[in-house]
């Protein structure tokens, strides 16, 4: 890790960093490997193996050795990496959903294609986020790319109508090398209000293993994730930036894009209607 690097962690303060297990960039992978087997005492947790030749030599596609072995390759020093440890530490189950789909599409088309579902659980993976709402939440607002209406006008419903769980790696990475929040690519889920309310804090819920789960077989599925159009920017600046409360911010800052011509996002995936179709007898 680079002197610049290690100092930019003074910049971890920042709410979105909550959502993470302690971050310390000079952890271990055996230190990884010990909070897997904190995290899953049943004896089936992922394991975090230092990328070498030696490892590579196998000849596997990183998705299919860890669907096989278990074990993540894992750059020792890559930041990136790290967060990418973290996450499968905090969403086990998104990330065996993602990595089971993945696979699947390796063996159908092979590792030299990508299918759109691939794309998009790159994307998710990556930069994803699911953004829980009710029906209180200003969608319409998102759906127009009104960032002033979504942000400063509706700050409010932020922690009570909507909140948000960050599940993309890349994001840490790069508040971590930018100083500056990223533009995450998110699901919108729809949930009960007493739910978000009381699970968030600065309009982030770290993690919701219950509905976690409920999203995860949905991805595994193949009804979510089948296509990067499903996937909706939110840039997380209009969250947790000090200049959210300046109408000009909405207007000049980069990261607020208009609504590209043409541009639909898909409904809210309805938690209830899920665990409603999943019940015996239906």
């Amino acid at each position: 890790m680079t002197q610049e690097m290690r100092e930019s962690t003074g910049w971890m303060p920042q709410p979105m960093f909550a959502a993470l297990q302690p971050f310390d960039p000079e952890i271990s992978i055996g230190e990884l490997n010990r909070l897997a087997d904190h995290n899953a005492p049943d004896g089936r947790a992922i394991r975090f193996v230092a990328q070498t030749d030696a490892l590579l030599a196998d000849g596997l596609h990183y998705e299919k050795r860890i669907a096989r072995d278990g074990t993540v390759a894992t750059r020792e020093g890559s930041t990136h990496d790290l967060f990418n440890a973290l996450i499968w530490l905090s969403h086990p189950a998104l990330k065996q959903a993602m990595n089971a789909r993945q696979v699947a599409d390796v063996e159908r088309v092979g590792p030299k294609q990508r299918t759109r579902g691939q794309c998009a659980l790159t994307h998710f993976d990556e930069a994803g986020a699911i953004v829980w709402v009710d029906a209180a939440a200003p969608l319409a607002a998102w759906n127009a790319h009104d960032w002033r209406a979504l942000f400063l006008d509706a700050h409010d419903t932020w922690g009570a109508s909507c909140a948000i769980t960050l599940i993309g790696h890349a994001l840490f990475d790069h508040a971590l090398a930018h100083r500056e929040y990223p533009v995450a690519k998110a699901l919108v889920v729809r949930v009960g209000r007493d739910a978000i309310a009381s699970r968030s804090r600065d309009s982030l819920i770290a993690a919701w293993p219950e509905a976690e789960r409920a999203v995860a077989d949905e991805i595994a599925a193949g009804r979510l994730l089948a296509d990067p159009q499903e996937l909706r920017p939110l840039p997380l600046a209009g969250l947790w930036d000090a200049r959210w409360e300046s109408s000009d911010f909405y207007e000049k800052a980069p990261c607020f894009r208009p609504l590209r011509v043409g541009r639909r996002y898909p409904a809210p995936l309805d938690l209830a209607a899920v665990r409603a179709s999943d019940r015996p007898g239906r």
